[in-house]
């Protein structure tokens, strides 16, 4: 899922909530102007005419700020990119700048609002129905209980800690 030199991937849909939080660290690590040129988006480079009228500036007369921009945007949208597993890339080809394929991808990953509330529906489901599995070892318990509840908070589903705990505790095998 990345490290401080390794770029986290996007594989596939069921890992994008954790790829999204983790790609944004990672940016906002290494540089921290590519995360705000996501956020941004495009820069315009323009100059101003004697009578006022505002026109794209010339590429032979770009300033080494101008550059400067430009290349932080190409640098914003190549990491994006270059976190996407091939098969989801191709599907996002059309995008352009940074901030237009961070939109779409939290668009398609994540949905609109009805989706949302169906996702949040789902995981408030599966809190309620989480039980011990039989053969489960407790360790494995645990992992799938707290990736449950990573899911709900990221989900925007608050449970309190006693909620969490009574669920739990009956969850776990009775002892024979």
């Amino acid at each position: 899922m990345g490290t401080t030199t390794r770029i986290p991937h996007l594989l596939s849909a069921e890992g994008f909530p954790e790829w999204k939080y983790r790609i944004e660290k990672y940016i906002k690590m290494k540089d921290f102007k590519v995360w705000r040129s996501i956020l941004r988006g495009p820069v315009r480079i323009t100059t101003t005419l004697a009578n006022g009228q505002i026109i794209d500036k010339l590429y032979a007369d770009y300033t080494d700020e101008d550059f400067e921009k430009v290349e932080e945007q190409e640098r914003a949208l190549a990491t994006l990119t270059m976190a996407l597993s091939p098969d989801i890339a191709q599907g996002f080809r059309e995008y352009t700048s940074a901030k237009a394929l961070w939109e779409a991808l939290i668009e398609v990953y994540e949905g609109n609002e009805d989706m949302k509330k169906s996702r949040q529906d789902m995981l408030r489901q599966k809190f309620n129905m989480f039980n011990h599995i039989l053969g489960e070892t407790l360790e494995a318990q645990l992992q799938r209980f707290t990736t449950l509840t990573t899911e709900m908070s990221s989900a925007k589903i608050y449970v309190t800690r006693s909620e969490m705990n009574k669920k739990l505790l009956n969850s776990l095998p009775i002892a024979s």
